[in-house]
């Protein structure tokens, strides 16, 4: 035993899993949605076609009722972006 990690014991025959390992996870596996956000996330601006964020802002609308107030909150704010680029679309897009 090195000094400073007394009483410390280190099962070397246990799988590596890193700090995340310990980490309780209800969800082990992202939705396509999640993976999708995060790929998505540093993006500041894109072109999407009008019809897109109309789909969009309905798939979205469903989470406005989730139980989950975040979620609620979180539906709302990307809901009512999703309408105000809708609105403020130039014709023909």
């Amino acid at each position: 035993m090195s000094a400073g990690f007394h009483g410390i014991h280190c099962d070397r025959t246990a799988p590596l899993g890193g700090i995340s390992a310990l980490i309780p996870n209800a969800r082990a596996q992202a939705t396509p949605g999640e993976l999708t956000a995060a790929q998505l996330l540093h993006l500041r601006s894109a072109t999407v076609p009008v019809p897109v964020l109309a789909a969009a802002a309905a798939l979205i609308a469903a989470q406005l009722e989730d139980p989950d107030p975040a979620t609620r909150e979180a539906a709302g704010a990307v809901h009512t972006h999703l309408l105000a680029a809708i609105e403020d679309a130039p014709p023909g897009r």
